[in-house]
């Protein structure tokens, strides 16, 4: 059984593709990626089919993390397409609340840095506005550490 995460932020330029690429990278250096598929989205289509922004790739780079993806929209669609969706700030929660076509969509929702016992209900700032490159991959890093240690108990992957 695959377990199928899609990270989901505004234009999914910045921080559902580091989101997403810290989370592959983890599970690829526990010799699991067999077990997850990893992906994320944009709540808007602005960016569709471009590159993570620059300062974003740049930064996930230096730490030995490369972001390869290409921007995507989030349709509601997609919620058949995923285990668990998750999203980067509580605006994209409810937006993806909203969209979710039965209960059983709803539940797969989550706020990612509810995962992080540390900050729990707490936003993944947007680097544009709210913090640097560096401090969004620190968050982004802790959140995806401790939702694969949940994943992996939850769903008992060794």
């Amino acid at each position: 059984m695959k377990i199928r995460v899609c990270f989901v932020c505004t234009g999914n330029i910045c921080r559902s593709p580091t989101a997403g690429a810290i989370f592959r990278h983890l599970v690829t250096s526990r010799g699991i990626e067999h077990r997850f598929t990893v992906e994320s989205a944009g709540m808007h289509g602005w960016h569709v089919g471009e590159l993570a922004h620059p300062p974003t790739r740049a930064e996930a780079e230096s730490r030995g993390v490369p972001i390869t993806s290409r921007a995507r929209q989030w349709k509601r669609d997609d919620f058949h397409r995923y285990d668990y969706v998750v999203g980067m700030d509580r605006g994209h929660v409810e937006a993806l609340l909203r969209m979710a076509p039965s209960e059983e969509a709803r539940a797969k929702v989550h706020l990612f840095r509810d995962f992080d016992p540390a900050s729990r209900g707490r936003d993944v700032p947007d680097p544009y506005y709210e913090g640097g490159y560096d401090h969004v991959f620190d968050v982004c890093d802790a959140a995806a550490r401790a939702m694969l240690d949940e994943l992996l108990e939850r769903h008992s992957i060794r």
